[in-house]
């Protein structure tokens, strides 16, 4: 799994939306569960098993944050001339010149959009230097080709 970069105030954010989950969140799906059950027969309670899903979902949820907070790297990330989480990649692709934020789909930038490390072209990107060309393969089949403009902090 590629480094994940998250700004001081993303984190912050994911920390809130786990914190709510985990305590908000939990008792109002137990207290839906229990109420559902109330209902009588649970192989034929709609409500129960519609909470039971949502529970499902909560719980993914909260692992996917405990994970990414546990693992990610907060602030600023040091200036290098490597393409890493957390920088600004400017890229050429197809002539045009597309400037994207390295990182996770977790963290929101008001002027970038978001690169994901973990994406095709994230990956072809990530650790290549400024004048570098790489091609990935789209999810369509398609091969394209990108070219490093310029990698700074934001």
């Amino acid at each position: 799994m590629a480094e994940t970069w998250l700004s001081q105030e993303a984190y912050d954010r994911l920390q809130g939306e786990l914190e709510t989950l985990r305590t908000e969140g939990r008792g109002r799906i137990s207290a839906e569960i229990e109420m559902a059950r109330a209902h009588g027969d649970l192989r034929e309670n709609a409500e129960y098993h519609a909470a039971k899903d949502e529970q499902g979902k909560m719980e993914a949820r909260i692992r996917q944050l405990e994970q990414l907070l546990h693992d990610a790297r907060i602030g600023e990330p040091d200036t290098t001339d490597v393409a890493r989480p957390g920088l600004v990649v400017v890229l050429d692709v197809d002539g045009d010149e597309e400037t994207y934020l390295l990182g996770s789909r977790e963290d929101s930038h008001d002027e970038l959009e978001i690169l994901s490390a973990e994406s095709p072209m994230g990956r072809a990107v990530l650790d290549q230097s400024v004048g570098t060309t790489v091609t990935f393969t789209t999810p369509t089949g398609v091969d394209v080709a990108v070219t490093i403009r310029d990698i700074r902090t934001v």
